[in-house]
């Protein structure tokens, strides 16, 4: 219980924590944040690492001139780039094996949810993901798993990557230190969280819908 309120503590004050993070590793943060985001992408046990605010904040940073914005933008487009990669060739030399239900984060319904997703919207899955908390982490592994053609997922992933990592990191460069934000950041995180997860709760509420509907008509008629 501890950890998970630190890790709430860490996302909803996240500019404080960044701050004491520059002051203490120096160029060190660049690794720091290169780090986060390629495990946040990268390994399918991660999908609660906070993604879009790091870079949102990260990028606030910048203008306050603790990072060169270019050097930033580069280095965690890569990290994504890099961490998508990795999860797909995990989840291509693994496979579902490990949705055995021993392992806490590794739950079937999360690789179920991602598959139909997936299936859905086909290779735009991986670029549509990246705006998507757990399903960002989940969709390059599913890709993996389903043998995705390696040329055709990492055109998508480039893609998807450094517009996911240009829309944060520069969003944060221009708007992250306008008075109103930096008075309420937390609520802005807040915001940028409940935004990014709204796709995926339309999406289910949808295929509750369609699920009820398609059992509703499967009913034989006088029932």
């Amino acid at each position: 219980m501890e950890y998970i309120k630190l890790a709430i503590d860490f996302i909803l004050h996240m500019d404080k924590y960044l701050s004491v993070i520059i002051q203490a590793c120096g160029l060190w943060s660049y690794l720091v944040l290169f780090v986060v985001i390629f495990i946040e992408t990268g390994l399918v046990v991660t999908p609660f690492l906070p993604g879009d605010s790091l870079l949102f904040a990260a990028g606030a940073f910048a203008a306050k001139g603790d990072f060169n914005l270019e050097l930033l933008f580069i280095l965690m487009a890569i990290a994504a780039v890099l961490g998508d990669t990795v999860n797909y060739w995990i989840g291509h030399s693994i496979g579902p094996k490990v949705f055995s239900g021993n392992v806490r984060f590794l739950k079937k319904e999360y690789l179920d949810k991602t598959q139909a997703f997936y299936e859905k919207h086909g290779g735009k899955t991986i670029f549509l993901a990246r705006f998507i908390p757990i399903i960002r982490t989940f969709a390059p592994f599913v890709a993996g798993v389903g043998k995705m053609r390696y040329g055709y997922f990492i055109s998508y992933n480039v893609i998807g990557g450094i517009v996911w990592t240009a829309l944060f990191v520069f969003g944060g460069y221009f708007f992250g230190n306008l008075p109103f934000i930096q008075k309420n950041f937390s609520l802005v995180i807040i915001a940028i969280i409940v935004i990014s997860v709204l796709p995926a709760v339309f999406e289910y509420f949808k295929g509750r819908r369609e699920s009820k509907m398609a059992a509703k008509n499967a009913q034989p008629a006088g029932e």
